[in-house]
């Protein structure tokens, strides 16, 4: 299972890398969103967890790009965001993101869910 984490902060890349390496995951990363859209193209992994707001291009821009690329359209994709207000998850699952997962993270939520992802792939 190859798993792309887009994140521009290098220490909530560190932080996920841990969580889903004890998962047994490959783990590539990106800094930012045009990045993301790269290496996902590239790699074409099973599963992207995706920082909305970012420099170059934002997690929103990023996923509207993933979408539009047939290599890359069926690729689940998981929102991670800090924005936590009432309304914000049916929002990003309205975008097309797969799932969301708030930070700062707790961490048996966050494996949950990239559990939850893993298995959907596979079914």
């Amino acid at each position: 299972m190859k798993i792309l984490i887009v994140d521009d902060n290098e220490m909530n890349r560190k932080l996920f890398t841990v969580h889903i390496r004890a998962l047994g995951c490959e783990i590539l990363t990106a800094r930012d969103g045009e990045e993301g859209v790269r290496v996902a193209k590239a790699s074409l992994p099973n599963l992207i967890l995706m920082d909305i707001q970012m420099p170059v291009m934002d997690g929103v821009a990023a996923l509207q790009a993933l979408r539009a690329d047939e290599q890359t359209k069926d690729i689940p994709v998981i929102a991670l965001t800090s924005f936590a207000m009432k309304g914000d998850k049916e929002r990003f699952l309205n975008e097309g993101f797969a799932d969301y997962i708030s930070k700062p993270i707790d961490k048996d939520s966050f494996i949950a869910a990239v559990n939850k992802a893993i298995k959907a792939t596979h079914d």
